[in-house]
């Protein structure tokens, strides 16, 4: 498997420059799944659209240097970069120096992860891998297991050990 995926860039939706950046030290060992807990879009303006006002509302009204995640998934399973590779996110309070932080767009209480986005996130995940930003034996964890809320929702939770596969 060809282990370079694509990935819309930060450029390429329009992010706006982040405060600062710290570096991961070394590969991330662990990967925590989010949901975005907005409306789930397929179309790329849509979604472009959504990350500027995801980033805006993490830098503005959370106080984040940046939008929180390292990357981000639609529901047609287009990847987006968040933070990127070897970056220290702001997606899990007290467990991002370690981990890279994963949202899928959408609402997943109810709806159900497409076949789409879980594909993609899994070649995400090879590919860090095999360019060696996450570790082989990564631990793979929802939201919810390290902190007190519902994040990535009920059906993307079920859907976690999917991803799981990857190894």
């Amino acid at each position: 498997m060809d282990s370079k995926v694509n990935v819309i860039s930060r450029l390429q939706w329009g992010a706006a420059a982040p405060k600062q950046k710290d570096k991961l030290k070394g590969s991330a060992q662990r990967v925590v799944i989010h949901h975005t807990a907005l409306p789930s879009f397929k179309g790329l303006t849509e979604c472009k659209n959504q990350l500027v006002s995801i980033q805006r509302i993490h830098v503005k009204e959370r106080g984040f240097d940046d939008i929180g995640y390292n990357f981000l998934v639609g529901g047609d399973g287009t990847l987006f970069e968040g933070r990127g590779w070897g970056v220290v996110g702001a997606h899990t309070k007290g467990h991002n120096h370690d981990s890279l932080g994963i949202a899928f767009m959408g609402n997943f209480n109810n709806d159900t992860p497409s076949k789409e986005a879980i594909s993609s996130v899994k070649k995400l995940l090879q590919s860090g891998v095999s360019q060696g930003f996450l570790r082989q034996d990564f631990v793979l964890l929802g939201h919810r297991d390290l902190g007190s809320t519902e994040c990535p929702g009920e059906k993307l939770y079920a859907a976690l050990p999917k991803l799981r596969e990857v190894k």
